[in-house]
This record gives structure tokens, C-alpha cells and sequence, in this order.
């Protein structure tokens, strides 16, 4: 026999006679609404924790704001473990919200800039006041919407995949939270008995219920996922603020600027060919940089034109179109939100499609998108172009380069005379510009090694460092080295940054480009060809098997650009386009005709209406006996039983089987007896009633009928029961 526990009446002690009956029912009594309490707790701060931490994982990183909210979700964590316990006077939080009244605009005008920063800095700036000062139901209300606009907030600002995790994992807490605090709210504190098992197994029973509504959530949510497109993505950009700037693709670029980008695995360009799937590797054109000072290239005049996109799309003239070989491309290209407002392009563009009013070219064939139009937008545009062959013959003989772009090509800043030294040294033998250049560059892949390791302090000059002492760097080095030496043999050159070719990705059938592809490289001018690319930068060696950190980059990367598709940028035309798919998929599986399924699921529908009377009957009997059937059995078997005890066939272990219907007739009115109590310490912490009364002459004929043998009183517990039954609650 196991029954339990204890009730919340008998924490209070009224009416109580048993000193040790009310100190065990007290601290189970207490421990109840406890249990509840933390539970809903918990689930409530983890919801406004997950809110902040999707906020911040969308790079909302405004470091007094942040502290202040890790703080408050600390103090709070505190206040509810029990670890400390402070009070805050009504009127103080009254005048600081006042004060905050006063502060908003100021932080909206002179502070955040945007009213969405605003905004947000005063959901955080409630949030920190109601963690610390929660306490009534209105609070708690207070906390759920705080923590529903953290969500909000950080959908606003993020269009990654990482996202989804923190929705996912809102949605759960929320659903513990609705669900515990249900619970909480409607637990009656001076009634209801509740067992110590009951109280043990709370927590594994409410995690369960979660997680079933949250798989319904999701099902449903899933149904409807493909009906109802997101047409809002537009309006919402206009509020977000830019906020990241990919350093290393403007007109000004510091030596370890690109080392520092290649630490970072981020994809940062998703390229697509129209031709044969994959493209060969090609390297991705940003800017060309002519100034040099020892330390940074740079585009010292901005001499930019602007060019207008009619129709979604510009041509482009470019000198050497038909008069080189090589291969023509198209390709679409995919810019994330976190580049640089710069296009890249594989080869020399001809005409380029983008969604933009105007677009702006420099004299060094860098093209970028004025920043009015990016807005922290992901750019998207497709490219036809040709991707020349520097290593076939020349079918053309240039024009002579400009004598005041030929003296800034070949301008230099003081040198270690050491470096033109090793310029000759490389060049000996060389018997043209094009051979020296070729000598230049193999000499540097071969003696050098190649490092992403940067630097540990400054240097005074960080060439000369690289090529005499340490010997070893990243490709700015490689690229800023053969530039310098270039020009101490009188042919131009300039310094080119942008990415490597990337990795294809099978799952997604697009060409994936990461930060740490950054790449610097070379272009001379040589007389009769015109401008010639050379990499002086050493190839990495290793295994061409991907590994399995790199195939599960691609997985991530295969979510994350599905995600992009089907979350953010789904619309009204992928809807379309999409069922146009499902529609071609269907003729060529020889579906049957939708309009066939249609009959043939009417005339189904019609024979099953036939047989709905006889469903219904059958379930109006099953739902009978589901709800009247354990009652009937239960009345039989006591029946039966005072049958028994009228005719004197009893025997000791009926009195077991006595008390324990006793109990679970007071377990279905909210009286549970904890298992720790005897019966008749049991009887001693039960509330003074009619109830009581009867509990109290039953236990006494079970004891006489269980340890004193006697079969009399089998009828007094029966008799006690049918009163037991017949009594209000």
C-alpha cells in the first residue's frame, strides 16, 4: 500500500490535532505550489533569455544595454533560487520609468540614430526593470510580452539561419511557460492534497505535455507553411540600419586587413552558373588599389562615374571583348548583407542585371553599389561577362598606357634598398617585361611560405619584414611584394582584392565563397597585352578529399541558403514558382488529374456518409462505457463485496482492499494521504468536516477488521464508505 500526501490546509494548522501529523503535511504542503512556482519561473526567464540572446546573435551589440540585461537576468535567476532577497519601493520604479520617458527621445535622436535602436534599448530598459520587481500576475504578463518583442526585435534584425534555433527554443519555453503558469494560477492552496510523487514527477510530466504541444505547433505551423507567404520582407528592411561593413574591399586597405578576414569561415558570396553547373576556378574581381605608402594601398582620387540601370540592367563596354581567348560566363551572385557594398566578378563583366537605380565605376574597373540603395541588404545580381586566358597568345596589340596613370603606377614610397636588389636578382636573365613579371612571381611562391598567421606587434616596415626576415605571410604580402618589385623594374601594376573561386556545394548547386577565401593578387601593365593577372602567392597543399568539418559546412550552408529561399525570401513568386514544380513533377511521375481525384474522393465520400449512423452509434457505446464503465465496475465490485459482508465471508485482506478504494474515493475530491503517514496520523491532519468524520470511523474498523481479526467490523467500513460516497465534497 503506497498511497500519499499531504495539503496545503495543513500548513496553516487550524483545526489540526496531530503536532507530528502537521509538521510532516506542512512541508509537503509547501513543497507543492513551490515546485509549480519554479517551474514557471524558470520557463518564463528562459524565454526572455533566449529573446535576448536571438537579439544579440542578430548583432545588436550595444555593450551598456547588454550588461545591464545579463545582470538582471542574473538577479533574477538569484531572487528566484533563494540566493538573495531584496525589495524595491513602488516609487522608485515609478520615477525611473519616468526618467526613461524623458530619455528615449534623446536616445533615439542623439544616441541610436534610428528609432528601431530606440525601441529596442527600451524593451531591454523594461525588461531589466520588471525582472527585478516582478511579483503579481500583472508582472509576470509584463515579462511574457517583453520577452515576445525580444523575439520580434531580433526577426527585425536578423536573416540568418540561426534564427530558426532561437525561435524553436522560444517556442518550447513558451509553451512551458502558458502551460506551468495555467497550472500555477489554478492550483486552489487551501484544499488541494497533492502526493510527494506527484510533486517529484511535475517537472517529466510538464516537460512531456511541452514537448507533445510543441510538436502540434510545429505540424501545424508546417501545414500552413507553404500557403501563406512572407510579402513584408521589404517594408521590414527599411527599418533595419546597416550595420556591418566587410573591411578589405574599399578604396583604402591596410597591410593584414585581409589576414585578419581569412580567421573568419563565414560564406559571404553564393555564386550560381546558368552553364554547366559549377564554375572552373576563377578568381573574384573587388577593387584594384595604385597608391602605396609603405603600409596601405589606396585609391587616392576617387574618380568615380556614375552609370544608370535601366530595366534591371546596364551594359558595360570593355576594350578586349573578341580579342583574346578564353570563355564566356554567366552567373548569378549572391552578396550577404555583411559584404562590402563592392560587386565581384569572375573575369570582365559585359552586362550586369541588379536591382538597383545607379551603380558606380572607378578607373580601376572597381563597380559598387551606392550605400543609399544597400541598406544592409543582401545584393543579388547576374553577370554575363568573359574570363580571358592570360597564358594564350595575344591577338591585339594595346594602346599605350596614359603617361600621368603610367607615373602613378609606377610611384614608390621609401624602400629598404635591399628590395630592388632582390627585384634584379629574380629578374636575371629575364628578357622581357611578361618574363620578369613570370620570374617575379614564380621566385615568390617558391621561396616563401605562406602563413595566416598574423603579425605580434607593428613593424617599421613591413616589406622589407616579410621578405628578409621572416619569410612567410598571407597573400597581401605575397601581392603587395611583387607590386613594389614591379615597379622597380619600370613596368605599372596595381594590387587587386576580392575571393578565390570557393567550394561547390552539390546540395544547393551553388558556389560557396567565405571570408577566409579573401585573396590579394596582381595586375601589370604590359606593353602589347594590356592588363595581365599573376598570383605570386604559393598554392596551399594538402588533400583534396573534403574533410568532415568541411562536408558539414556545406550541410550548414545548404540550411542556411534554404532558409534564405524559403523563410526570408519567401514570396508571392517563389509560390508560384513552386507549384509550377509540383505541378511538372506530377505530369512526369503520371499522377492521376486533379480533377479525377476530386470525383473519385466525392463518390468515396459519399459511401462513408452512408455509414456515419452506425459510426456514431458505435461511438456513442464506446464513449458510454469509456466514461460509465469504471464507475459500473467499481459499484459491482463494493456490491459484491457487501454481499460478502452481510453473509460474514470476510477475511483480513479485505480491509486492504477497503482502505484502498477509501483513499481513492478522497483522492478524486483533492485528499491525498502521503505515504510517510499512518492511517490514523492521516486522519489527524485532515480538515474538520463530515468527511473527516467518516475517514475517521473507517480507519478504526479497518484496524479492528486488519489487526484485530474482527469480522463485525467489516460492515461498520462498508456502511462508512456508502456515506463516504454519498457526502458532498
Amino acid at each position: 500500500m503506497n498511497p500519499a500526501v499531504t495539503s496545503s490546509t495543513v500548513s496553516n494548522g487550524a483545526g489540526l490535532g496531530n503536532g507530528a501529523g502537521l509538521s510532516n503535511g506542512a512541508g509537503a504542503a509547501d513543497s507543492t505550489p513551490l515546485v509549480i512556482h519554479h517551474f514557471f519561473e524558470y520557463s518564463l526567464l528562459g524565454m526572455l533569455g533566449v529573446g535576448f540572446a536571438a537579439v544579440l546573435a542578430a548583432g545588436f551589440a550595444d555593450v551598456p544595454f547588454i550588461l545591464a540585461t545579463v545582470l538582471a537576468l542574473l538577479g533574477r535567476l538569484l531572487l528566484v533560487t533563494g540566493v538573495i532577497r531584496f525589495t524595491i519601493p513602488p516609487r522608485w520604479i515609478t520615477a525611473v520609468a519616468i526618467a526613461y520617458l524623458g530619455f528615449f527621445p534623446v536616445d533615439v535622436y542623439y544616441l541610436s540614430g534610428s528609432f528601431l535602436s530606440g525601441t529596442i534599448h527600451m524593451v531591454f530598459f523594461l525588461a531589466v526593470l520588471k525582472l527585478l520587481t516582478a511579483r503579481t500576475p500583472r508582472d509576470y504578463s509584463y515579462l511574457k510580452v517583453i520577452a515576445v518583442l525580444e523575439l520580434i526585435a531580433a526577426a527585425l534584425l536578423s536573416a540568418s539561419l540561426n534564427f530558426l534555433f532561437f525561435l524553436a527554443l522560444f517556442v518550447f519555453l513558451a509553451v512551458a511557460t502558458f502551460a506551468s503558469g495555467e497550472v500555477r494560477r489554478s492550483t486552489p492552496g487551501e484544499r488541494t492534497v497533492i502526493s510527494r510523487p506527484v510533486v517529484q514527477t511535475f517537472s517529466r510530466r510538464m516537460n512531456t505535455l511541452v514537448v507533445c504541444l510543441l510538436a502540434g505547433i510545429l505540424f501545424l505551423a508546417a501545414g500552413l507553411f507553404l500557403v501563406l507567404p512572407r510579402t513584408a520582407r521589404a517594408a521590414l528592411e527599411r527599418l533595419i540600419p546597416q550595420r556591418y561593413h566587410m573591411a578589405g574591399f574599399s578604396n583604402s586597405v591596410r597591410l593584414g586587413e585581409i589576414g585578419e578576414l581569412q580567421q573568419s569561415n563565414t560564406a559571404v558570396l553564393h555564386v550560381r552558373s546558368f552553364q554547366d553547373g559549377r564554375l572552373p576556378a576563377v578568381k573574384w574581381r573587388g577593387s584594384a588599389l595604385t597608391d602605396f605608402d609603405g603600409f596601405v594601398w589606396s585609391n587616392p582620387h576617387a574618380d568615380e562615374r556614375q552609370i544608370r540601370v535601366e530595366g534591371g540592367g546596364v551594359a558595360l563596354r570593355t576594350a578586349v571583348l573578341g580579342r583574346r581567348q578564353g570563355l564566356n560566363l554567366l552567373y548569378r551572385v549572391r552578396a550577404e548583407p555583411m559584404a562590402s557594398d563592392t560587386l565581384f566578378f569572375a573575369g570582365q563583366p559585359e552586362t550586369i542585371n541588379i536591382e538597383v537605380p545607379f551603380l558606380m565605376v572607378g578607373r580601376n574597373g572597381a563597380i559598387h553599389v551606392p550605400q543609399r540603395y544597400t541598406n544592409g541588404r543582401a545584393l543579388d545580381y547576374s553577370v554575363r561577362g568573359f574570363l580571358p586566358d592570360e597564358w594564350a597568345e595575344v591577338r591585339f596589340t594595346s594602346s599605350p598606357l596614359a603617361g600621368s596613370a603610367r607615373e602613378e603606377l609606377l610611384a614608390l614610397p621609401k624602400l629598404d634598398p635591399r628590395i630592388p636588389e632582390l627585384a634584379r636578382q629574380m629578374t636575371y636573365g629575364a628578357a622581357n617585361d611578361i618574363q620578369q613579371a613570370r620570374a617575379i612571381e614564380s621566385h615568390l611562391r617558391r621561396d616563401f611560405g605562406y602563413t595566416l598567421q598574423l603579425l605580434d606587434k607593428p613593424v617599421d616596415d613591413p616589406l622589407a619584414h616579410f621578405l628578409f626576415v621572416r619569410k612567410k605571410g598571407h597573400c597581401e604580402y605575397f601581392a603587395s611584394s611583387m607590386a613594389v618589385m614591379l615597379r622597380t623594374m619600370g613596368i605599372p601594376s596595381r594590387v587587386v582584392t576580392g575571393f578565390q573561386s570557393g567550394v561547390y556545394n552539390p546540395m544547393t548547386g551553388w558556389q560557396v565563397i567565405r571570408a577566409a577565401d579573401a585573396h590579394s593578387w596582381v595586375e601589370a601593365w604590359l606593353d602589347g597585352r594590356g592588363w595581365t593577372t599573376f598570383d605570386p602567392t604559393p598554392f596551399a597543399t594538402g588533400s583534396t578529399e573534403p574533410s568532415l568539418m568541411a562536408r558539414l559546412a556545406l550541410l550548414q550552408d545548404a540550411a542556411a541558403q534554404y532558409w534564405q529561399d524559403w523563410v526570408v525570401g519567401y514570396d508571392l513568386s517563389q509560390q508560384v514558382a513552386l507549384a509550377s514544380r509540383i505541378q511538372a513533377n506530377s505530369r512526369r511521375m503520371h499522377l492521376p488529374d486533379l480533377s479525377e481525384w476530386i470525383r473519385n474522393a466525392k463518390a468515396g465520400a459519399e459511401k462513408v456518409a452512408a455509414l456515419i449512423p452506425w459510426f456514431a452509434g458505435i461511438a456513442l457505446l464506446a464513449a458510454a462505457g469509456w466514461l460509465g464503465g469504471p464507475r459500473i465496475l467499481r459499484w459491482w465490485r463494493m456490491r459484491a463485496r457487501a454481499l460478502r459482508v452481510q453473509q460474514g465471508r470476510v477475511d483480513k485482506s479485505d480491509a486492504t482492499i477497503l482502505y484502498e478504494e477509501m483513499l481513492a474515493l478522497l483522492k478524486a475530491r483533492g485528499l491525498q494521504k502521503p505515504a510517510w503517514l499512518t492511517p490514523q496520523e492521516f486522519v489527524g491532519v485532515l480538515p474538520a468536516s463530515e468527511t473527516s468524520r467518516l475517514v475517521n470511523d473507517a480507519t478504526r474498523a479497518y484496524n479492528e477488521l486488519r489487526f484485530g481479526g474482527r469480522a463485525g467490523a467489516a460492515a461498520r467500513f462498508v456502511n462508512a464508505l456508502e456515506q463516504i460516497r454519498k457526502s458532498p465534497a
